[in-house]
């Protein structure tokens, strides 16, 4: 019976002290969404895009926001983290940009290994999409377009750096989200431009 008693106190000691000192849940974030293509956009339209997943450079394929400290230290917050993986919202961020901007082009998430005999592939690197001590959130990688026979149309490096408009992580989410909207941007004047 002592035993017993023994455990049940010890067992109440702990759940107190769990409760004492409670850690805060983290803040979720998503990538704020200023292009929302219509569910009927591109459904007759006379070109086809499939975009590939975009490919994330390791560091950036975490839970957490990517914080740059100086030109070689970078932190993962692990209180502030992307409500869904960063990959999948970037593609469909992307995705709806490119629909909204391309009113003639059916724009498509497609996965990799997906072919469309007429369709062009889009094809996007990421190596940077972090917050910077000096204020600003960048976005910075590589793209490519590819023809239905898989010829390469465009090959195109980017770098947008977007100022933070307060301080602290929501303004970081949101001018990442402007940077990424920029270069939606590009790739969409691109495209024009090739037809």
């Amino acid at each position: 019976m002592r035993m017993t008693s023994w455990v049940a106190a010890l067992a109440t000691i702990l759940w107190l002290s769990g409760c004492a000192s409670p850690t805060p849940p983290a803040s979720r974030y998503a990538l704020p969404t200023g292009h929302l293509a219509s569910g009927t956009a591109g459904i007759d339209a006379e070109h086809r895009l499939l975009i590939r997943p975009p490919q994330l450079a390791r560091f950036l394929d975490v839970e957490g926001i990517v914080y740059q400290l100086d030109d070689i230290t970078l932190v993962e917050a692990r209180e502030h983290r992307w409500a869904d993986p960063l990959g999948d919202q970037l593609g469909r961020g992307l995705r709806d940009s490119l629909a909204d901007r391309l009113a003639d082009t059916r724009v498509v998430l497609a996965a990799s290994e997906q072919r469309d005999a007429a369709a062009y592939r889009l094809h996007v690197e990421i190596d940077r999409f972090q917050g910077r001590a000096d204020g600003l959130a960048v976005a910075a990688g590589r793209w490519q377009l590819r023809d239905d026979g898989g010829e390469l149309l465009a090959l195109k490096d980017f770098t947008v750096e977007q100022e933070l408009e307060a301080d602290g992580y929501p303004a970081l989410v949101r001018a990442l989200g402007r940077s990424w909207d920029q270069v939606a941007g590009e790739i969409a004047a691109e495209i024009r431009r090739l037809r």
